[in-house]
């Protein structure tokens, strides 16, 4: 996708209106991140396993928006088959031959931990194979903080940029892992320019019950910012969806809050909850979203197999932004 078809595809989508009258832009989020990681200049990524249309497409596609110096790991035979299939041209690409996915997982970490590419990006593999890779601390990507994923989604009825956490890595989550969580969000929001990103910690009420978990925890992380645990944002909780994100809601409830109805990241209580709430927003509510994978030693744009191009270049322009946040030089 060239700079001119980004122009285009961002222009004609149409606009709609929020509760509060706020336009936006259906895909303008999108525009704007390719744009912001384009000036940046490209980062070296390893596209791990990529052996189907949509994960070739969205890595040639990240490369011609000037985000990626793509190198293509995976078995040889299966890529170039699927150029072939869907004319797609990988002519002078890298290409780093390995026998299955396990091994393309493997290789694309190394090169990772040798320093000759600066972030990953997942192909055509599911999620725990190419994380049961990077996640090791001795072999792999692991940190001394938690790794966790965060979604980046375009809500065209919603006014600004929705982050949500963790939707796809971490299973169920403690406390602890939960703090980590909420400061790699805060970590993306400002690497997006997101000033004092205000975090919801979700659950089904907004009061605390000893026997629903998820509203202690969310009590806990918004005292643990309080005293400086967790850093950069305003966190609140327990709140739920509808107050978290309307405005109206939280006045309905009587919620005294800074993040109530404005939120910009939302953390949920485990991965079921926040996988279901991803995918309703992207099947029933016209939205469309980009992952990333943060907490390690690079970046790691992380989509769904089902997930199209352009939601891939995307996801490779969070870790191009990440990526320079963390090493402006």
């Amino acid at each position: 996708m060239t700079a001119a078809t980004t122009t285009t595809m961002t222009t004609t989508m149409t606009a709609t209106i929020d509760q509060s009258g706020a336009r936006h832009e259906q895909r303008a989020l999108f525009g704007e991140l390719i744009a912001k990681a384009r000036e940046l200049g490209p980062s070296r990524v390893a596209v791990v396993h990529p052996v189907d249309r949509e994960s070739l497409l969205g890595a040639l596609r990240a490369a011609q928006e000037g985000l990626i110096v793509p190198t293509l790991v995976g078995p040889e035979r299966r890529i170039r088959a699927a150029a072939a299939t869907y004319a797609l041209n990988i002519t002078g690409l890298r290409l780093i031959a390995t026998e299955h996915s396990h091994e393309a997982a493997e290789r694309a970490v190394a090169l990772a931990r040798g320093g000759e590419v600066d972030a990953l990006m997942k192909g055509s593999l599911h999620t725990d194979e190419l994380m049961q890779a990077a996640i090791p601390p001795q072999t792999g990507l692991g940190s001394d903080r938690r790794m966790s994923h965060v979604f980046v989604v375009d809500v065209p009825a919603y006014p600004r940029p929705l982050l949500i956490t963790d939707a796809a890595l971490n299973i169920e989550p403690d406390l602890l892992d939960k703090r980590d969580i909420v400061q790699n969000a805060i970590d993306l929001a400002l690497a997006l320019g997101i000033e004092t990103p205000r975090v919801a910690i979700l659950s089904a009420v907004e009061t605390v019950n000893p026997k629903l978990r998820s509203s202690v925890d969310a009590a806990a992380l918004a005292k643990m910012a309080e005293r400086g645990q967790i850093r950069g944002g305003l966190v609140d909780g327990p709140l739920a969806f509808d107050n978290a994100v309307s405005s109206a809601a939280a006045r309905a409830k009587e919620i005294d809050s800074q993040v109530a109805g404005r939120a910009d990241i939302v953390v949920v209580p485990d991965l079921e909850s926040g996988n279901m709430l991803v995918k309703q927003l992207d099947y029933l509510a016209d939205c469309e979203s980009a992952g990333i994978v943060l907490g390690g030693r690079v970046p790691i744009a992380l989509t769904s197999r089902a997930d199209n191009a352009i939601e891939r270049v995307v996801s490779c322009a969070l870790a191009v932004i990440v990526r320079h946040h963390a090493s402006p030089n």
